[in-house]
């Protein structure tokens, strides 16, 4: 394999002291890329039969089917142990990543998920295209087919599985009719080709689907899941797919979801669209993956009992219990849509009886699109550690979605890619910063947005000072806060440029037909979404329904998603509303200021390109501060017309 991309935290070649030779048994696909990679990870460092490092395959239950342990012997020997070779692969990565980290390795650990599937839906399109991608074309795809660039997936999966990443989808959700082809014979030797690289490195390859496939390319007038003709298409297609591909992961299926078809067109339930494929995949071991992310999107923006936030829990609780059990539900993190602010779905935790994996967003579709720095890890932390307050233990986020999956190595975490054609993956290389994360809080829940922000930064500036890289941290861990300081106010949300999501638009929204309104007025601001408004609040547990429906216990930073106030309510903080927007969104420009000015002093510690790219981007980051700034307090001025206390610049 020729490393000739961004190689990214595994950049840099580690020694081992006092080892120069490794040993391992197996000639299979995985032990092959073992041997590859302690050459390129490794400074001098030979196989033979008795290595000073082994990899060693023994029973070990609670290792489970990917976890390790790692033995250092009074001889001085390390040994890597697993249940299977997938283990001893992630073993030697952690082996890599904790020299690099830490220096050597100075004690026996062992590791294990804590979540059992970690994967990235790609929302790649035939023709090049990502939908929301930021960071160039396709590595999958171009003009209408395959890219065939085998290498660069190869680089890409060797960075997944560096950091845990066990699936990824291959398209976008949104099935094209290109894409809709993918499961025909014309397609799947490329398939196979892409999924026996990943496999290799212990990644499962699924694709995404089109409901209508049995219209649109199967010669059927219906694509009803209980036509026995369309059943009978499904069949013969999931049974040619696992011949040419028999290790073959399953489908993502997004149906009945923003002119997406589904089963709602039959007369059927998401019960019976999920269970047509969960029953015909089970036979081989797949699963079905369907998204929740279903909802009204031709909303009379006149009613305001309308609400789209409600959607997915009215849709799918009532279904609890009614699914095959290689059938996963994907829901999304919130009830919108990857919003700075927004509150975790009430999905979680009313859902006891269906696998379930949480959905993030890798790709910053709302959150500056690779253009800014997000670091996206506190708002994973606190998807995965809110407590619901269900009267049932375990209440918290990260450990019910896999208590509630009547089969739990069926649950877990997937995000919406991010990586492109550009050299450096993610267009941003401090964005980087979020794909290594990602992987890693996957893995291990516990770890903290700080820590991983640390290590990310040691391992991919290694040149640099320490000062340097705790520069380099401290900067991304309060990325996020700054972003939501001059973007929309205290959780209400979009505010964005319509279709392309990028950049200010106050009204952008407010009277088209995709529920995602902010109903500002000269009074006040918010979206009524108590006990007396829509009621969405009442679909979360007791405890939680009473905290945001109360003014005096509803968090500031949800305020507007949950109520309808007026400018002059005074926060926690002791503002009033207004004139925290208005703080807020000053503040918001001076942190990117900041920004540039703590980048600026650390040109000489990062390498040129690296260096440039940020700084480019920070330029483009603050002119776009700027804008928000001037159209949320301008708006908000000529609405209210109270004037900043501040005496600051409003464009009245």
């Amino acid at each position: 394999m020729k490393l000739n991309r961004d190689a990214c935290w595994l950049e840099t070649q580690v020694a081992l002291p006092g080892f120069d030779s490794f040993s391992i048994n197996g000639k299979t696909p995985v032990t092959a890329v073992i041997r590859e990679e302690m050459q390129h990870l490794f400074q001098g460092i030979n196989e033979t039969d008795k290595g000073k490092l082994s990899f060693e395959l023994i029973e070990a239950q609670q290792l489970g089917k990917e976890g390790f342990q790692v033995a250092v012997s009074d001889e001085g020997k390390l040994n890597i142990q697993a249940q299977t070779e997938i283990g001893l692969l992630y073993g030697m990565f952690q082996v890599y990543e904790k020299l690099r980290c830490e220096g050597g390795i100075y004690q026996d650990f062992h590791s294990v998920p804590d979540q059992a599937l970690r994967m990235i839906n790609h929302w790649d399109n035939m023709d090049g295209s990502i939908e929301r991608g930021y960071a160039g074309d396709s590595i999958f795809f171009k003009d209408g087919s395959f890219r065939r660039d085998f290498n660069l997936v190869r680089q890409y999966a060797r960075l997944l599985a560096s950091v845990g990443i066990n699936g990824v989808s291959i398209n976008n959700v949104n099935v094209h009719r290109l894409e809709t082809r993918l499961i025909t014979e014309e397609h799947l030797p490329e398939v196979k080709m892409i999924n026996d690289i990943f496999a290799s490195y212990g990644i499962k390859t699924f694709l995404s689907i089109n409901f209508a496939a049995p219209k649109k390319i199967g010669g059927l007038d219906t694509a009803d899941p209980l036509d026995s003709g369309v059943v009978a298409f499904w069949k013969e297609t999931v049974a040619n797919i696992y011949r040419v591909i028999p290790d073959f992961g399953g489908f993502v299926v997004k149906a009945d979801s923003e002119g997406e078809p589904g089963p709602f067109a039959y007369g059927r339930g998401h019960d019976d669209g999920a269970n047509l494929f969960g029953s015909i995949l089970k036979e081989y071991g797949g699963l079905c993956i369907w998204r929740c992310f279903v909802y009204n999107c031709a909303q009379d923006w006149r009613d305001r009992s309308i609400d789209r936030a409600r959607a997915a829990y009215d849709h799918f609780l009532p279904l609890d219990g009614k699914f095959e059990d290689n059938v996963v539900l994907q829901i999304k993190l919130g009830p919108l849509d990857f919003q700075v602010r927004e509150p975790i779905s009430p999905l979680f935790g009313a859902l006891r009886n269906t696998n379930q994996i949480i959905e993030f967003q890798l790709t910053q579709e709302y959150t500056g699109q690779q253009k800014a720095i997000y670091y996206q890890v506190p708002v994973w932390k606190e998807a995965l550690d809110f407590d619901t307050h269900h009267d049932y233990e375990p209440s918290v986020v990260k450990q019910l979605i896999k208590a509630n999956s009547p089969v739990p190595e069926y649950s877990g975490i997937c995000a919406v890619g991010v990586v492109g054609m550009d050299r450096n993956w993610t267009h941003h290389k401090l964005m980087q910063s979020n794909l290594y994360s990602y992987g890693w809080l996957a893995w291990n829940n516990q770890l903290t947005s700080e820590l991983l922000a640390k290590r990310w930064t040691q391992l991919t500036f290694t040149s640099s000072s320490q000062k340097a890289q705790e520069k380099i941290s401290e900067l991304l861990g309060t990325s996020r806060e700054t972003y939501a300081l001059y973007n929309a106010p205290n959780g209400v949300g979009f505010m964005c440029r319509p279709n392309h999501h990028y950049g200010p638009d106050i009204d952008g929204y407010e009277y088209d037909r995709w529920g995602t309104y902010h109903f500002a007025d000269r009074n006040g601001i918010g979206n009524d979404r108590t006990t007396q408004g829509t009621g969405f609040v009442e679909q979360y547990a007791p405890a939680r329904c009473h905290e945001f429906n109360e003014l005096t216990t509803c968090p500031d930073e949800l305020l507007l998603w949950f109520h309808h106030v007026g400018y002059e309510h005074r926060l926690k903080n002791g503002k009033t509303l207004i004139q925290d927007i208005y703080d807020n969104h000053f503040e918001g420009v001076e942190r990117v200021e900041a920004y540039q000015k703590t980048w600026s002093e650390l040109k000489n510690e990062i390498a040129p390109a690296d260096f440039k790219n940020v700084e480019e981007l920070l330029k483009e980051q603050h002119r776009m501060a700027i804008e928000w700034r001037d159209q949320i307090n301008t708006y908000f001025y000529r609405k209210s017309g109270i004037a900043d206390n501040q005496g600051r610049k409003i464009y009245a």
